[in-house]
């Protein structure tokens, strides 16, 4: 009996001490599932950019845009009208209208051939480049009223660095680059230039150089922001090469530049400046314009009065919108909320509203003659690069 009561302790402590070790076993297990899922790397962060000296520090290192979001407008600028600005080369006049009533609203005389109107790097102004007339006429956005000229030789085109330390005019015909204050635009360097009809730029994702095309020579330059001096230069391979817009993508490995004669986009990689390829997109290719969301950018081809759409996650044209009864679409912008795509027609003194969803034309509105660089504003944004818009 003795014998059989220490026979069963014995199985019973057995028993309890699998019992023990299958539970053992079990929390080890647990312990090691909740290690491993601890484990589990996080998604890598993104490295921050070392900017140019005094540039506001990049948001997004894979999106240069991404301070464009929709309606995201800055203090500065959050109470003023809604309005679009069309400078009028043949008129020498602006024309404002209401984007809400598609209404010409108002008419201002300015200087001759006005080309672009663009926004200053403080958001504050809009200049009006007066090629012919060798002036800007600042706008108030606030109230819409324009003030006093200045005198600026030659100002086709009108950018600002990066860190609103310069403003830079592209002087066309004075093949120059022109770096001045940019408040009282007095000179601060003139750089010459080699190649012939500067005219339009974008930055790189640090600020630290931009690309500029040089539309009579076919010729683009590559610059240093902070050194203000030309560091690259090339020649399109394309006989008659006549380079445009430029546009950096979202995550600034690559520039497009439009070339109104090759009839495409040109596609550069920026920090090598190497030899660019050529993507087709239509008859005189001539404005490019990014979405709120940084996916498309919607592509203007001039000659046959379309836009074409360019997706940048998949690297090719989705889509190609023709204006219901032809065109000359030129330059402009994308509305605040990012729903119209504002441009002007050239040739055809007027001015078109399309929107950025069903590529439908909304409005088509007389305007001036010769009809360019017009500005939709305010638009999102902390700061202003120049041309017709481009925030970042």
């Amino acid at each position: 009996m003795h014998r059989h009561l220490v026979k069963s302790t014995l199985v019973a402590a057995a028993a309890l001490a699998v019992l023990a070790a299958c539970g053992t076993g079990s929390g080890e297990r647990t312990s090691e599932a909740r290690g491993t899922e601890a484990a589990v790397p996080a998604p890598p962060e993104k490295k921050p950019v070392k900017g140019l000296p005094g540039m506001p520090p990049v948001l997004d290192p894979e999106d240069v845009y991404a301070a464009d979001r929709p309606n995201k407008l800055s203090p500065v600028v959050k109470d003023f009208p809604s309005r679009v600005y069309v400078p009028n080369t043949e008129s020498d006049t602006v024309t404002v209208i209401d984007p809400k009533t598609y209404e010409v609203t108002e008419t201002i005389r300015v200087g001759r051939q006005p080309q672009h109107v663009v926004p200053s790097w403080d958001l504050k102004t809009l200049w009006v480049n007066n090629n012919r007339g060798h002036t800007l006429t600042p706008i108030d956005p606030e109230t819409g009223k324009a003030g006093k000229d200045v005198e600026v030789h030659d100002p086709y085109n009108l950018y600002f660095t990066p860190n609103g330390r310069y403003a830079v005019v592209m002087a066309s015909l004075d093949r120059e680059l022109v770096f001045r204050d940019p408040h009282t635009m007095e000179i601060r360097k003139t750089v010459p230039v080699s190649c012939y009809g500067v005219n339009h730029a974008d930055f790189s994702l640090d600020g630290r150089y931009f690309i500029v095309s040089c539309e009579f020579s076919g010729e683009l330059l590559k610059v240093d922001t902070e050194k203000m001096e030309v560091v690259g230069q090339q020649r399109l391979p394309f006989q008659g090469a006549m380079p445009q817009d430029v546009k950096i993508s979202p995550d600034g490995k690559a520039f497009y530049i439009a070339d109104m004669t090759a009839h495409g986009m040109w596609v550069l990689d920026g920090d090598r400046f190497t030899e660019p390829t050529l993507m087709p997109t239509g008859k005189g290719c001539h404005g490019l314009y990014v979405s709120r969301d940084s996916r498309e950018m919607y592509v203007t081809n001039r000659g046959e009065g379309t836009v074409s759409v360019f997706d940048f996650t998949q690297g090719k044209l989705t889509k190609k919108w023709k204006l219901p009864d032809g065109g000359s679409p030129d330059m402009g912008g994308v509305s605040a909320d990012g729903k119209v795509l504002w441009l002007s027609g050239r040739y055809d003194a007027e001015v078109y509203a399309i929107d950025t969803r069903t590529g439908v034309q909304l409005a088509r509105i007389p305007v001036g003659s010769g009809p360019h660089g017009l500005a939709v504003y305010p638009q999102p944004g902390r700061y202003s690069l120049g041309h017709t818009g481009v925030f970042r």
